[in-house]
């Protein structure tokens, strides 16, 4: 049971037995502080907040090279990301200090410095949720009860991602710039499908069903340190179902260009397509020679393919699903500014549709003599009898 003794140099003692069974003290000068902590850390016990104050002393340094270590559920792309932050960031800020010892203050701090060195918000943002990770691994092993960053803000964007949108007329001009044909419904498959260009590159023969029209997006490939397929950005798998004449397109490109490793994309000397050298030797020139924006991303015929479906009447939350989005969140924050233009599209193919039907057979409303106003001038014209 929890109390408190006096010692004979006249200081305080309180003693108390740990979740784990073990008895822990720690001295005060006064009784009133010794019965304070005390009264903290039952009701941590209570709360089941309480934390091993022995664990909270190991250093970051080494406990974000464990944490490091379980981190086996991610791309090797992303792995390689997290340890470059903890690398050139992270572990040099805070590698010598305890764990329990860092507060918000400190993360404060980090934050401010990551913003004089002059880095752009998204980059900041990726470096501060990554060391706030490790932090939040140490709040489930019991070492700290609370993340120092749990409520430090980050700085907001300066811009958004400029976006290129090609029309359907564009992508047929990109895909002809293909020198080698072997890309070219690759190129269709990013603009109508909607695939990141690690899903398009990791996708296996077996996942196409020309018969159903249907492209199972199950892995991506990376490059870091070479050529490795792991799972998708979001780590979920999707159906997407295509045009018919994509499926067609699909089918006669895996007869033309079988693969012994089952990808439906090649490299021309064979094996998996490395992006970067598909950019560099392929995309790039084609988007050179062809008439289409400058300097058109690979990523844009993604962005291509949520426009094309937002165009054709497609709910927000058909367009999240069919690209993959994590979340709604991410695809109206990208997208959201087409759907005002699509509406009015959309109105006015209702209008023509109304037209042609007053044409054949007119409706009791409007009268041909009525004239359409807005409510605000309706309201300054004169009243009869006034």
């Amino acid at each position: 049971m929890a109390h408190v003794e006096k010692r004979a140099d006249r200081s305080y003692r309180a003693r108390y037995r740990a979740p784990d069974g073990r008895e822990r003290s720690r001295t005060f000068a006064t009784k009133r502080d010794a019965e304070a902590w005390l009264t903290t850390t039952e009701h941590a016990k209570l709360s089941q907040e309480w934390v091993d104050p022995a664990l909270g002393k190991q250093r970051f340094a080494g406990y974000a090279d464990a944490w490091l270590a379980t981190k086996a559920d991610v791309a090797a792309s992303t792995l390689q990301n997290v340890q470059g932050r903890l690398r050139k960031h992270a572990t040099p800020y805070f590698g010598a200090m305890a764990i329990a010892n860092v507060r918000p203050t400190h993360a404060r701090a980090y934050v401010a410095l990551l913003v004089a060195r002059g880095l752009a918000p998204s980059t900041v943002k990726g470096i501060v949720l990554t060391t706030a990770q490790v932090f939040a691994a140490a709040v489930e092993d019991r070492m700290i009860a609370r993340n120092p960053f749990m409520s430090v803000p980050l700085p907001r964007a300066r811009h958004t991602e400029e976006m290129r949108f090609l029309d359907a007329g564009q992508v047929n001009v990109l895909a002809a710039a293909m020198t080698d044909a072997r890309y070219r419904a690759g190129i269709y498959l990013a603009a109508y499908g909607g695939l990141r260009a690690g899903e398009l590159w990791a996708l296996h023969v077996d996942r196409v069903n020309v018969l159903a029209r249907t492209v199972d997006i199950v892995e991506s490939m990376s490059e870091a340190g070479g050529l490795h397929v792991g799972p998708t950005k979001t780590g979920k798998r999707r159906t997407v179902t295509v045009p018919r004449f994509m499926a067609q397109m699909l089918g006669e490109h895996i007869g033309r260009y079988p693969s012994p490793d089952g990808f439906v994309f090649t490299a021309a000397e064979g094996g998996p397509v490395g992006h970067r050298n598909f950019k560099r030797r392929h995309y790039g020139p084609a988007v050179a020679r062809a008439d289409v924006p400058e300097g058109l991303r690979f990523h844009d015929l993604r962005h291509t393919c949520a426009a094309l479906l937002v165009a054709n009447g497609q709910h927000l939350e058909e367009v999240k699903d069919y690209l993959g989005h994590s979340s709604i969140r991410v695809t109206s924050d990208r997208y959201g500014h087409l759907f005002p233009k699509a509406r009015a599209k959309l109105a006015d193919a209702l209008e023509s549709t109304y037209r042609e039907a007053q044409a054949a057979a007119p409706a009791a409303w409007p009268r041909p003599e009525t004239e359409i106003v807005s409510i605000a001038d309706a309201q300054q014209r004169p009243q009869n009898g006034r």
